[in-house]
């Protein structure tokens, strides 16, 4: 009987011990993911912010800006623009039939 009483103790024991040690494990790994998600966070912002300023390195009026006073250009009077319309020759015609199929 008292083996038994102390086989079933170490038992116990080592259960509870297993119970405490994947808690703590558990406890850690949230600690993890609440950085990550954290860290996730922060560049979701970052790359907000990245976007916001690409577009406005892109504005329109900015490259017009920087042509103007940086590179000197200007936009050509309008007797000298020419419009080439876009052709598609035969076979290249014959090839973009054939690639959409």
């Amino acid at each position: 009987m008292t083996r038994i009483n102390m086989l079933l103790t170490l038992i116990l024991i080592a259960c509870a011990l297993s119970v405490v040690t994947s808690q703590h494990k558990a406890r850690k790994l949230f600690v993890e993911l609440e950085k990550e998600q954290e860290l996730a966070e922060q560049l979701a912002v970052e790359w907000g912010q990245l976007q916001l300023e690409q577009s406005t390195w892109a504005t329109h009026t900015r490259v017009e800006k920087i042509a103007a006073g940086q590179l000197r250009m200007r936009v050509p009077d309008a007797s000298r623009v020419r419009v080439v319309p876009l052709t598609i020759s035969g076979t290249a015609a014959d090839s973009a039939e054939a690639s959409k199929q």
